[in-house]
């Protein structure tokens, strides 16, 4: 009966270190911003109250926690998802026993609390991974993961909310810690602008070509009724002296007569407002100025002709590198490389993004936020486009940008895009193979 006593008092007193070492932990730990995020949150201490398992025997733990949070758009759009990161970065105490912590056994979520224009909260999850914890040691780093979608316009503040950690070590274990005064102070604020409605306004020409001085018949519709309209002529981007103003009637509609002159015109636009405004403006409609030929002479023409924007890829699956079971950390690899030919000819640009599913295989599932690039773009020489390569940083299932060039004048080329590719394998995943699906979209 007394070695029974015994080994319980033993059992308890393990049990006791390794739930006490827990429940300090979820105090505190630090972490970098994730790559891709944006810098402009500052950190935040605010008092936490922490209730380790009952087992443990310890009772509930009250700290300053610091913490900060970071999101992958400062500034999107309503109807935008936007990545939150929400990260402890400073503990309230350290491992109280001489008895070390084996890796990854602890896996936190939390939530992070919306303020200002849109209320709510966000949940958030970390990979069930951490390195060892020495006796007496400070305790690892963890930060979790999450996404909103923007509902609101305005200004969107995010603060630390509550967060629970939970323990595979022997047993299932939760240690839940609250915000003792919510909500903790604001960590980081993103500003959401609101969707613009689409410009329909359209201009419609009675002739496409005409001599210098020849009138010709502006129709504009779906512009603001009875409002001013400018009405000009375009030699490419810079507008000419053939100008008039226009009442639009209560249709928002005009018809002008518009005496063309310049020979350099190469189009006309319309546009309400002081200035020319693509978001309040439509065209250019295509104009020449047709110059008479001098006696006995002959008129030679050429024509150049549009093509398409399209694009192709250098194979269609990848190879990452193996990690190993129980070390787990980045399998890495490239992208196949992919080629985007713009031949339009017009002032638009284009975006190639990619999204990627979940990793399944006969083990499991990796998540597809665990999904990494470091993209790369180059234009071929004499392309009128520049090519901007995306962010680093997660792809997961909501996407993200590849690349992509903007509007101009004039755009267009040939590019060559490439990325690398990581994906975060947590440590203790099934062996076995495990494969995703990566779908590029170019528009």
């Amino acid at each position: 009966m007394a070695l029974t006593r015994s080994r319980a008092a033993a059992r308890r007193r393990r049990w006791t270190a390794v739930l006490g070492a827990t429940a300090l932990a979820v105090a505190g730990g630090a972490l970098a911003a994730p790559a891709g995020a944006t810098t402009t949150s500052q950190p935040v201490e605010f008092q936490t109250r922490c209730v380790p398992p009952p087992i443990a025997g310890i009772p509930p733990i009250t700290g300053n926690t610091t913490a900060e949070i970071t999101v992958d758009k400062a500034s999107p759009k309503v109807g935008e998802t936007v990545t939150v990161t929400y990260t402890i970065t400073k503990p309230a105490a350290s491992n109280p026993v001489d008895l070390a912590l084996p890796a990854d056994i602890m896996t936190p979520s939390g939530k992070v609390v919306l303020g200002g224009a849109q209320s709510g909260a966000v949940t958030v999850n970390g990979p069930k991974k951490n390195p060892p914890v020495p006796g007496k040691g400070s305790f690892p780093a963890f930060s979790m993961t999450g996404t909103f979608t923007v509902t609101q316009a305005g200004s969107i503040t995010l603060s630390p909310g509550d967060y629970n950690i939970h323990t595979s070590y022997l047993m299932e274990l939760d240690t839940p810690c609250t915000v003792l005064t919510p909500p903790a102070p604001v960590s980081e604020t993103v500003v959401a602008s609101p969707v613009t409605s689409p410009n329909t306004r359209a201009l419609a020409l009675d002739t496409a070509s005409g001599d210098p001085g020849v009138r010709v018949t502006v129709n504009g519709s779906k512009f603001t009724p009875l409002t001013e309209v400018t009405v000009v002529g375009r030699a490419g981007a810079a507008e000419t002296a053939d100008k008039m103003t226009v009442t639009t009637d209560s249709e928002g509609s005009f018809a002008a007569r518009l005496k063309v002159n310049d020979v350099a015109t190469t189009g006309i636009v319309a546009y309400e407002g002081a200035a020319w405004d693509p978001e309040k403006g439509a065209g250019p409609a295509a104009y020449k100025v047709v110059v008479p030929a001098p006696p006995n002479s002959q008129t030679i023409t050429a024509a150049v002709t549009a093509g398409e924007l399209s694009m192709t890829q250098a194979g269609d699956a990848v190879e990452l590198s193996s990690v190993d079971f129980g070390q787990g950390g980045a399998a890495t690899g490239d992208l196949k490389t992919v080629t985007v030919k713009d031949f339009r000819g017009g002032p638009a640009g284009w975006s190639l993004t990619g999204k990627v599913t979940d990793f399944t295989g006969t083990g499991g599932s990796i998540g597809a936020g665990n999904l990494s690039w470091t993209p790369a773009c180059t234009a071929k020489a004499g392309s009128p486009s520049a090519c901007a390569a995306g962010s680093s940083g997660p792809v997961g299932s909501g996407g993200a940008t590849l690349a992509s060039t903007p509007n101009g004048a004039l755009t267009g080329g040939e590019f060559t895009i490439d990325a690398g590719l990581s994906l975060d394998v947590p440590a203790f995943t099934a062996p076995g193979s495990y494969a995703g699906v990566l779908t590029l979209t170019l528009s």
